[in-house]
């Protein structure tokens, strides 16, 4: 199916989580060309929300990082939509890369909790190998959320980062995890390490 066709039915799903529009999304990351990346960079522009979170949605997966990157970078620190910064968080934490590190460090501290939750995803996914001290503080920061679907997942960042740094016992990390891989409350553990 064309890049644009997929692009209109993606559009035409007024569900952001549309089962409709992610299907199309994902024949979109599938094509991972150019032309699919040219279209999602010119909906990163436009003049919609559905747009702008249908461009992102797509950057977010398409592998195309060194481009990708900037463009996500000037929407993080330039849009003013909950919805689409939530998105932008998103795709920060699929491409995995460290240089997202300071947009997510400052819309961790963003007014609308589905942007601080996109942080909290975002965050322990971009830090690397070494956390940086600064990513740790915000994700720490956001495990006091007073929302608490933001606090848990920050919980859960915290808890795996913390592991994967080493900075824990062996094991540790999982304890937050039912045998299922279910989240449990964890708060007590990474607020108070």
């Amino acid at each position: 199916m064309p890049v644009e066709s997929l692009v209109e039915t993606a559009l035409r799903d007024p569900d952001p989580d549309g089962t409709a529009r992610w299907q199309a999304i994902a024949a979109l990351h599938e094509r991972g060309d150019l032309e699919t990346f040219t279209a999602a960079r010119r909906l990163c522009g436009g003049p919609t929300t559905a747009e702008r979170m249908l461009g992102v949605d797509i950057l977010g997966r398409l592998g195309f990082v060194d481009r990708s990157l900037p463009i996500l970078r000037f929407m993080a620190a330039s849009e003013d939509d909950p919805m689409v910064l939530h998105s932008v968080l998103i795709a920060f934490g699929h491409l995995r890369d460290r240089r997202a590190l300071p947009s997510a460090i400052s819309l961790s501290e963003h007014p609308d909790a589905g942007v601080r939750y996109g942080a909290a995803y975002a965050l322990p996914n971009i830090m690397g190998d070494r956390p940086d001290p600064a990513g740790m503080a915000a994700l720490r920061r956001l495990a006091a959320d007073p929302d608490d679907d933001v606090a848990d997942w920050a919980c859960l960042g915290v808890a795996l980062v913390s592991g994967a740094a080493g900075a824990r016992s062996p094991g540790s990390a999982g304890r937050g995890l039912t045998a299922g891989g279910e989240v449990q409350d964890v708060r007590g553990q990474v607020l108070d390490p």
